[in-house]
């Protein structure tokens, strides 16, 4: 399974806190198998599901910043269309 490295160690990451989660049964076999098949860099449950929680999060925050970034590409459009217009126009002059 190539790509599936850990985002950071997190045996000596400092203040990590035990919490308690209730996970169906089909997930935590998948995350079973998943350890047992050696193919993945994780040791234990706990960091399959914290690169999870990280990944997710991470997503999250990239959804996140590409709709700041639309909604001002949205709001400056007209602009960004006529110096797009201007700068082709310089481009296709001899």
């Amino acid at each position: 399974m190539s790509g599936l490295t850990p985002i950071a160690r997190t045996d000596s990451v400092p203040n990590m806190k035990t919490i308690a989660i209730t996970i169906d049964e089909a997930s935590i076999e998948s995350i079973d198998r998943l350890l047992a098949s050696n193919s993945v860099p994780w040791r234990s449950r706990s960091e399959v599901i914290r690169q999870a929680v990280q990944r997710f999060l991470a997503g999250l925050e990239r959804a996140a910043e590409e709709d700041r970034e639309r909604k001002i590409f949205r709001r400056h459009r007209t602009s960004l269309n006529r110096q797009a217009v201007a700068l082709i126009e310089e481009q296709a002059k001899p």
